[in-house]
C-alpha cells in the first residue's frame, strides 16, 4: 500500500485540508501506518498533479486562505481498483524479537526492563483504543456500513495491543525471577 491509498481513504470518507489530514492520521489512520505532516503534503501535491484529488482555496478570518482536498473519480477509481487488489501477507519486522534472540548475549536485567516499559505502552494503547470503541461504537451491532471498517481495524488494534500484553507477561514469566 503507498500513503496514496490511506489518504484517498481518508478523503473518501470527508474532505479535509492538509493539516486536518495530518492530524485524522495522527488521531486514527497513523496508528497502523505512519506518515509525517511533510509526506502527506508533499504525497498531496502529487495527487492532486495526477488528478486523484482536487483542491479548492477556503477563505479563513485572519489567516492565510487553506487548500481543502476532495477525492476525484480518478482517485476513487484507483481506490477501487486499490481494494479489488489482493493484500499479500504482511511480513513481521520487529527490532524486539531479534533483541529477545540475542538476549544470552546482553544484559537480561535491561530487556526485563524494556518488556515492561513495552508491556506499559501496550497497555495504555489498549486503553486508548477500548475509550474510542466505547465512545465511537456502543453497540456493535448497530453498526452503519461506513462504520464496520473503521470498528473491524479498531478492534485488530484492540487484539494487537492484548495480544502484545499477553506476550509480554509470557516474557517476564520466564525471565524474571522467582
Amino acid at each position: 500500500m503507498a500513503l496514496e491509498h490511506a489518504i484517498l481513504v481518508s478523503l473518501a470518507e470527508r474532505s479535509a485540508s492538509g493539516y486536518d489530514l495530518a492530524r485524522r492520521f495522527d488521531a486514527s489512520i497513523g496508528h497502523f501506518w505512519r506518515a509525517s505532516h511533510q509526506q502527506i503534503y508533499k504525497v498531496l501535491g502529487r495527487m492532486e498533479s495526477d488528478k486523484l484529488v482536487e483542491s479548492n482555496l477556503v477563505a479563513q478570518d485572519g489567516r492565510p486562505d487553506k487548500k481543502v482536498y476532495a477525492i476525484t473519480a480518478d482517485g476513487r477509481d484507483e481506490l477501487t481498483s486499490w481494494l479489488a487488489t489482493p493484500t499479500p501477507p504482511e511480513a513481521l519486522r520487529s527490532e524486539f524479537a531479534v533483541k529477545l534472540r540475542a538476549m544470552h548475549l546482553g544484559d537480561r536485567d535491561a530487556l526485563v526492563e524494556q518488556v515492561r516499559t513495552r508491556r506499559t505502552e501496550h497497555a495504555a494503547q489498549l486503553a486508548t483504543y477500548e475509550s474510542s470503541a466505547a465512545k465511537y461504537y456502543p453497540d456493535p451491532s448497530s453498526l452503519t456500513d461506513e462504520q464496520v471498517g473503521p470498528y473491524l481495524v479498531l478492534r485488530g488494534g484492540m487484539r494487537a495491543e492484548a495480544g502484545a500484553i499477553e506476550w509480554c507477561d509470557e516474557i517476564l514469566t520466564l525471565l524474571e525471577p522467582r
